[in-house]
């Protein structure tokens, strides 16, 4: 699969930002909280655990707190957040003409290697945001927003590590 081409453009990044602004102030004032992912990716990490094995969810700290009294993990508005960023996203690649199956790669990398990757860095992306106690939507933009010292720190150390890595895998794109 191809990159983007003249014919499919993408947003313009200071439309798509001042779009996510808004987004982001909309669910301050709607919901009084700012935006993020993990903790959804965490709710529904624990109604499969507690559906397995409840008697391991009742043990751990961090899925018993989301478990007591019958209580419903998926009850926060956040996984409906997330749920709602994925139909968005849906609607939006299927309405520019951009929804196709495929894996965006380089020249020199193949698919299972990318796809590897891409897992990989999305599994090391989790359990960073749970040491960080938040994801990069809920620290950059919420945290950032509100100029959380902490949020800024963790959005400059993501950067940095960012184009640091990038340097080791660049030739895969080249």
């Amino acid at each position: 699969m191809q990159a983007a081409t003249p014919e499919t453009p993408f947003w313009n990044p200071y439309v798509a930002g001042f779009a996510l602004g808004l987004v982001l102030l909309s669910t301050f004032l709607i919901m009084g909280n700012g935006l993020g992912a993990s903790g959804a990716v965490h709710r529904i990490g624990v109604t499969g655990v507690a559906a397995v094995a409840p008697e391991h969810a009742a043990r751990v700290p961090m899925m018993a707190e989301l478990t007591d009294k019958g209580a419903n993990p998926l009850d926060d508005w956040l996984v409906f957040e997330v749920l709602g960023a994925l139909l968005g996203g849906l609607v939006a690649s299927y309405s520019a003409g951009r929804l196709k199956l495929g894996v965006i790669r380089g020249p020199r990398i193949s698919i299972a290697s990318r796809l590897l990757l891409a897992v990989a860095g999305g599994v090391l992306m989790g359990v960073a945001a749970r040491f960080a106690r938040g994801c990069t939507s809920g620290q950059a933009l919420s945290g950032g927003s509100l100029l959380s010292a902490g949020s800024w720190i963790f959005m400059m150390a993501v950067f940095g590590g960012g184009y640091a890595v990038a340097w080791f895998v660049r030739r895969q794109w080249r």
